[in-house]
């Protein structure tokens, strides 16, 4: 069997990124593309087929020969009506999908979850792979999913290693995600106050080069979170305003003012199908702490990341450049 990567994702994020790793990396690629093989571009090393994730017979065939699967591959959305479909794919088609790579003879896989499954910091202390968010508590189903999705993953009749990148900028966020638009925001001076809570952010390239560093040198039944740096929202709508020339937002919110607000938006965007403006899910979560350490990514798989301010820089100039602010 070939060292062929079976790659899901590859016109997302994350995934595109990952996708330009592997290929540095002297990998062949198969990437798995919802849609149509044609929403990715020819790339010497790459070869696309189109297909869903939770279609598994289609995808034994689309994995024989492939001797590792990476699967970035998600819905990431917190558009109401949406919260079936995130659940569907994220969860359902994470199953469909490791169940089709044991048939089809995958050796071993890496999953790509999210920091959120391992929920806030605790006394203090960044969070850490020892522990697990509460997949029941709260509205996002999207965090849910990730919680889900990775216990799923870690029980899998496949040998898998998990990645739980943090919130990753840089350029070609083309949709962008959630945390694209909190860049956006600040850009176009829509962000006008901040909440009290924190985030760790991680420069995409960073969170790319730890699923091959996992794919390389990650051992089976492990989960490596994929970190940046720590910064309070405040600090964080700091330098990015540094990066686009803008005035940062300095109003504190009181975190019942923005829950009201998020509740009225997502009452709207219910109604509307529309992407909520204040989504009540970030509300929640921008009221705690979302801190975490890559210690174990650190000394286990040699990841090392980068400083954050070049990489916030970076998704600002490609928003510039691609006509998004």
């Amino acid at each position: 069997m070939s060292d062929e990567v079976f790659l899901t994702g590859a016109t997302g994020f994350v995934g595109a990124h990952v996708l330009d790793r592997l290929l540095a990396g002297g990998y062949r690629v198969r990437a798995l593309v919802r849609g149509g093989a044609e929403r990715l571009p020819a790339r010497d090393g790459c070869t696309a087929v189109g297909g869903d994730v939770r279609d598994s017979g289609a995808l034994v065939t689309h994995m024989r020969g492939c001797r590792y699967l990476v699967h970035t591959a998600a819905v990431y959305s917190f558009t109401p009506r949406q919260r079936a479909e995130v659940l569907d794919v994220n969860v359902r088609g994470t199953r469909s999908l490791l169940e089709a790579a044991h048939i089809a003879g995958v050796e071993r896989a890496v999953v790509t979850s999210s920091s959120a499954a391992v929920g806030p910091a605790r006394n203090g202390h960044p969070a850490t792979e020892e522990q697990w968010a509460d997949a029941h508590s709260g509205s996002s189903a999207y965090h849910r999913s990730k919680v889900l999705q990775e216990r799923a993953a870690l029980r899998a009749r496949v040998s898998v290693t998990t990645v739980l990148p943090t919130a990753p900028v840089g350029p070609g966020d083309h949709r962008p995600t959630p945390t694209g638009r909190m860049v956006l925001d600040v850009m176009r001076g829509r962000m006008w106050g901040t909440l009290g809570g924190g985030m760790n952010v991680v420069s995409v390239e960073d969170a790319a080069a730890a699923h091959v560093l996992a794919l390389e040198r990650g051992e089976p039944g492990e989960r490596y979170i994929a970190g940046g740096v720590n910064l309070s929202l405040a600090e964080l709508w700091r330098v990015i305003a540094v990066a686009a020339g803008r005035r940062a937002p300095r109003l504190r919110i009181p975190y019942a003012i923005a829950l009201a607000a998020g509740g009225v938006d997502e009452a709207r965007a219910r109604l509307t199908g529309a992407e909520p403006r204040v989504p009540l899910e970030g509300v929640r979560m921008g009221h705690v702490r979302m801190y975490v350490s890559s210690d174990k990514a650190q000394r286990e798989l040699g990841y090392r990341p980068t400083p954050i301010v070049p990489a916030i820089e970076r998704a600002v100039a490609w928003y510039r450049t691609h006509g998004y602010a």
